[in-house]
């Protein structure tokens, strides 16, 4: 039973406090499930349940929770300088030296960061450069964007636009008129899912036509994330990036990779794009370059664009873009840290071993009666539910598949993303041991044998078998 000190801050919660992607209505009948610690793998909440944490807060905390050094490097920048201005020629030694770092360890060509405070808005920082380099390039009537289909690419007014999930649109006027979105590389619905070249030809045709449509030269860029995470953690065949990458050079369009879930060591390397040697015209990141323990994200850009616009316009005139907290020092800090931990603390090699593990598992619960399929490149990945292996048959939404999984998985004591569209998304910490895997995949097949004894499920697979 929640004590009456929980009792009171749920009930401050319901009457005060908007949750992200949450229904109002939905919010104040659940009720706010309260953390209070986290070490490791592992969090605990307001009523003391130990919980595995499978999906790294939200596909964030790759360090895993508890480091201490990020904290003692935080607080010896409060003490030191707690906030620098990146206005008017100020700057700050965390910021500089994590702008040279992060460009480093880009693809090549991306020698220039903007930073923000996470995704969205790097996104949106984005969109806002590529509208400048085009007008400043002398090709005004450049404005339109190509997306994918179960694309995120976060909810500002912006890039929700750019987002393809109907969550983001309805009710908030979006998408733009010239925000576009063509077939995503979905493999486990795609009529040629068998066949990597085929699916990979089929999105190049696709930005192929849509050009056409709209006119090459009325497109701006095309945007896509390496791997699509909110959308049901959709893997696309290797190869897949770097002909993208080809046909936007050969179409006269930017790029704009979205590497907010898949950087830092997500996949394996510190960047997606680096598994293909792409290098994109923009890149923008957030989640793992501080692990969660402080809001941040970066936009690279690439030099290219970079003296385009600096070219254009006099060098008293200030190009206007910018954030109050835009390089704070002490998130600059924290990535620092960060950075660090994934080198020489061995996070980044120890991710690639335990992910290798991961991919096994994944492999084992392919065979269990409601798999219809799993996908996964290093430690990220997604088990997709159905009621027909054969025939791949959606749950009916009444279901509520994705709620019953939530109350399943969290009564088992492991956190993992739980889609409405019957999946189950995976993002452990870069710190996961082989122990700490095997215990995730342990209780989430024993939420899946549960899921499976309740009567309804039983009888729509039963159903569907018949």
């Amino acid at each position: 039973m929640t004590n009456p000190t929980n009792r009171s801050l749920i009930d401050i919660d319901r009457d005060h406090l908007i949750h992200s992607v949450t229904s109002f209505r939905g919010h104040e009948q659940h009720g706010a499930i309260v953390l209070e610690t986290g070490k490791g793998m592992w969090l605990t909440d307001a009523d003391g349940n130990q919980l595995l944490d499978a999906f790294a807060g939200l596909w964030c905390v790759n360090v895993g929770y508890g480091q201490d050094s990020i904290v003692e490097v935080a607080a010896e920048q409060m003490r030191r300088l707690p906030y620098a201005t990146g206005y008017f020629h100020f700057a700050s030694e965390p910021a500089i030296r994590l702008a040279g770092e992060l460009t480093a360890a880009a693809p090549d060509g991306l020698d220039h960061v903007f930073f923000t405070q996470g995704g969205s808005d790097a996104v949106d920082s984005a969109i806002r450069y590529i509208v400048h380099y085009w007008n400043a390039a002398g090709k005004p009537d450049k404005k339109h964007f190509i997306a994918l289909e179960w694309g995120y690419h976060g909810s500002s007014s912006l890039g929700a636009g750019l987002t393809a999930l109907g969550n983001f649109h309805r009710n908030f006027d979006l998408p733009r008129p010239w925000q576009h979105h063509i077939a995503s590389p979905y493999q486990y619905r795609h009529p040629q899912g068998d066949d990597d070249a085929a699916v990979i030809a089929s999105t190049v045709a696709a930005l192929e036509a849509k050009v056409a449509e709209l006119g090459a030269d009325n497109v701006a860029a095309f945007c896509c994330e390496p791997i699509q995470g909110s959308g049901g953690v959709i893997v696309p065949p290797k190869g897949w990036l770097k002909a993208l990458r080809e046909a936007c050079t050969r179409l006269g369009i930017l790029m704009l990779v979205d590497e907010v879930i898949t950087g830092f060591g997500r996949t394996g390397p510190l960047f997606a794009c680096l598994d293909e040697d792409v290098s994109p015209d923009f890149m923008t990141t957030a989640k793992g370059l501080t692990s969660g323990y402080i809001p941040m994200g970066a936009m690279f850009m690439a030099d290219h664009v970079y003296q385009t616009i600096a070219d254009a316009a006099p060098a008293a005139l200030p190009i206007g873009h910018g954030q109050t907290y835009s390089g704070h020092p002490v998130a600059a800090a924290v990535g620092l840290e960060v950075l660090r931990l994934y080198r020489e603390g061995g996070l980044l090699e120890n991710g690639r071993v335990t992910g290798e593990r991961f991919a096994q598992h994944m492999e084992r619960i392919r065979s269990h009666p409601l798999v219809g399929d799993v996908r996964y490149r290093g430690m990220l990945g997604a088990i997709e539910l159905t009621p027909n292996k054969a025939t791949k048959a959606i749950f009916d939404p009444s279901l509520d598949i994705g709620g019953s999984l939530s109350k399943l998985t969290y009564g088992n004591g492991v956190i993992v993303r739980c889609f409405a569209n019957a999946v189950i998304g995976f993002a452990p910490a870069l710190c996961c041991s082989l122990d700490e895997m095997d215990m995730i995949f342990e209780r989430v097949e024993r939420s899946l044998d549960q899921l499976l004894e309740q009567p309804d499920i039983r009888a729509v697979v039963a159903l569907q078998d018949a």
